[in-house]
């Protein structure tokens, strides 16, 4: 048996699709937004979904629906504080407050507005 015989088989295992877990494709159903402004500098998001693969992609669509709010304010940054997260018959639901302000503000991970909702779009989360 020559070299490339034994190689050969070897490389297309690499090649293999991998294997279905049963969860199936990833179709999130975005069930709407809910914010309140709580001070001039300090939104309350409330979403809700169905499909979530775990708390990022709930958190996901409160981070696009805070960048759009904070767009529509006329800011151009938010900060996120806080998530209090509920799962219910299937439905996921996130509950974050953020600080919205004109600029860069102070933190760990701040969110541009601009960004994060053109980002949002190109992920087909909805905003506000």
């Amino acid at each position: 048996m020559n070299q490339a015989a034994l190689i050969s088989p070897l490389l297309l295992l690499g090649c293999a699709e991998a294997p279905v877990t049963g969860q199936g494709a990833f179709a999130p159903a975005y069930q709407g937004v809910e914010t309140r402004l709580l001070d001039t500098d300090l939104v309350q998001i409330r979403v809700e979904m169905t499909g979530a693969r775990g708390q990022d992609d709930v958190l996901a669509y409160a981070n696009c629906a805070a960048a759009q709010y904070t767009l529509i304010r006329g800011y151009g940054f938010a900060r996120h504080l806080r998530t209090n997260f509920e799962e219910k018959g299937g439905v996921s639901a996130a509950d974050a407050v953020y600080t919205i302000s004109p600029s860069l503000p102070q933190g760990l991970e701040p969110i541009d507005a601009e960004v994060t909702v053109a980002d949002c779009a190109d992920k087909g989360i909805p905003t506000v």
